[in-house]
């Protein structure tokens, strides 16, 4: 199989004409490319080939009709949903943080270091922990660092600055890892969530998106590797239990438990974002409709 080649701006605007797609305006063209590039924009093309969802035996040929101002639309309605999401999505980590630090800390009030006592947290997680997670934030986190100056016989510093400290992904292993369904029970009754299983995929739902989002990763067609647990906002059917729509069904509850305002808001953005995208382009809307389900 031979082997593909850098192309230039000219040249990828003519593998797009040579596959269907109608390009009116070159310079225009060219001038998207330069700023996003041709591989980035490519992952917003995927759903306009004849051959979408197949990604075997792909001839990228464009269903007729496909314009490239599509494409431009439905990145950019993808750009604005990350950046709608994150505020929110913070919102959602910070009150989970906020829950670990504050009801496991006041159980094993005698113990501030209780995220690496193997009573209280699985074994592999504690035998791992200094290596895998506390190395990193004693070289990064400048509150670590301060703490461990003037506490140097300390191995660790408590858990109301470690675990503010901790990634969001982390933290969502930690809870995990709490060896009692009752201390699970803790944080998830802080949402309204009475089984632990279905907080813990809710909350990894929240996780997901928010590293989908960090990571500049196409939102509208992700899909989680998991199926959403059914609970308080009921049973997802079908493609709905991996795709966006479950997903900001799951956000739109947990940001709820935080703010019912906050809520409203985010609505509100989501709903201007996809208005903008069906003004600019009804053929790309009705794409994502589809495909995220919302």
């Amino acid at each position: 199989m031979m082997k593909k080649s850098a192309t230039t701006i000219e040249q990828q605007i003519e593998i797009l004409r040579s596959r269907g797609m109608i390009i009116s305006d070159d310079e225009k063209a060219k001038e998207v490319l330069s700023d996003i590039g041709y591989y980035r924009l490519c992952f917003y093309t995927f759903p306009f080939e004849k051959s979408y969802p197949n990604l075997n035996n792909r001839t990228h040929e464009f269903i007729e009709g496909t314009k490239f101002e599509d494409i431009v639309a439905l990145y950019y309605f993808d750009f604005d949903l990350r950046k709608i999401l994150v505020p929110y999505l913070t919102r959602i980590e910070v009150a989970f943080r906020t829950a670990m630090t504050y009801y496991i800390s006041n159980k094993y009030i005698s113990d501030p270091k209780w995220f690496v006592n193997k009573s209280v947290v699985n074994p592999d997680y504690v035998r791992t922990f200094r290596r895998e997670v506390y190395k990193e934030l004693l070289r990064t986190c400048p509150t670590l660092q301060r703490h461990h100056k003037k506490y140097p016989s300390d191995r660790y510093a408590p858990a109301w600055k470690t675990i503010e400290m901790m990634m969001f992904g982390k933290v969502v292993y930690l809870y995990k890892d709490l060896i009692w369904n009752d201390d699970q029970r803790l944080i998830s009754k802080r949402f309204n969530i009475n089984q632990a299983s279905t907080f813990l995929s809710y909350i990894d739902t929240a996780r997901m998106v928010r590293n989908a989002c960090a990571h500049g990763l196409v939102l509208f067609d992700y899909r989680l590797p998991m199926s959403i647990s059914k609970g308080p906002i009921g049973t997802l059917a079908g493609e709905e239990r991996h795709n966006l729509s479950g997903m900001l069904k799951v956000i739109t509850y947990l940001l709820g438990q935080v703010s019912e305002n906050r809520v409203i808001d985010m609505q509100q953005e989501i709903e201007q974002a996809k208005q903008i995208l069906q003004e600019k382009s009804l053929f790309a809307y009705k794409k994502m409709q589809k495909i995220a389900g919302f």
